[in-house]
């Protein structure tokens, strides 16, 4: 079955964020802004992958990690792609809000960052894309971008691509650790959500049984989309970015 390659010193996984920081992102989010929600999110996830690749007191660079805000322009906030040991010496950069949202610039971003580093990612665990975002592209269509995108691969299978929509109404859910995922666009409500489920890959299995042990308990066929203000849903997704299988 692909998506079986284990993340090690020397097979580490790419994950590659695309953050929006457009202004709406300073809109409330269960009391706090979205953007410092997906702040906390994104810290709480770099602690998850540093435990994950952590050996007695030694973090082990099992993860590589590219950071993407994105608005009318794209900033790499990390200077290139950064190994978890370096990144937790340096800590999650801040987010700020800027203007608009350019999406298909992002994407096209990760796709120019992914042609670069593929032919060295051949042993590696397929890199997963994890994109955020809270409101509607201006400009391009990102999708044709997301579909070559998710048509490149390793041998351990195709590039992965996860969407956290951050939308006011898009999705109310009453238990975040028993709630199944989104298996259909017959269950989202706005054209929006349906156009990025279609961006969105299906949890390989491997990465469904380490959600399981995160305590989620996400259906066979769940895509990887998670709508919805609630700040639950926004964790469950950065979470989800870290879940690749590590080695023991």
């Amino acid at each position: 079955m692909p998506y079986n390659v284990l993340a090690t010193s020397k097979t580490p996984a790419l994950i590659i964020y695309l953050l929006d920081v457009s202004a709406s992102m300073n809109q409330d989010c269960g009391g706090r802004t979205r953007i410092d929600v997906v702040s906390h999110a994104l810290q709480k996830v770099a602690v998850k992958m540093v435990q994950r690749s952590t050996k007695g007191t030694i973090v082990a660079p099992r993860y590589r990690v590219a950071m993407y805000a994105y608005s009318s322009q794209v900033i790499d906030l990390l200077d290139g792609i950064k190994p978890i040991d370096e990144l937790a010496r340096m800590g999650v950069p801040r987010l700020t809000t800027l203007d608009m949202t350019d999406t298909a610039a992002a994407f096209a971003q990760a796709e120019r960052l992914l042609q670069a580093e593929l032919p060295n990612l051949q042993d590696c665990p397929a890199p997963l894309i994890c994109h955020m975002t809270d409101g509607e592209y201006n400009g391009a269509d990102p999708t044709p971008i997301a579909q070559r995108i998710m048509a490149m691969g390793v041998p351990d299978g195709q590039v992965l691509i996860e969407n956290i929509y951050v939308k006011a109404g898009a999705m109310s859910i009453s238990d975040i650790n028993t709630w199944p995922g989104i298996l259909s666009e017959d269950e989202l409500s706005d054209n929006y959500s349906k156009t990025l489920l279609r961006m969105s890959s299906v949890v390989p299995e491997s990465y469904r049984s380490v959600m399981y042990e995160f305590g989620y308990q996400l259906s066979p066929g769940a895509r990887m989309f998670f709508p919805g203000d609630q700040p639950e849903i926004v964790e469950l997704g950065f979470t989800m970015s870290g879940a690749t299988p590590v080695t023991a």
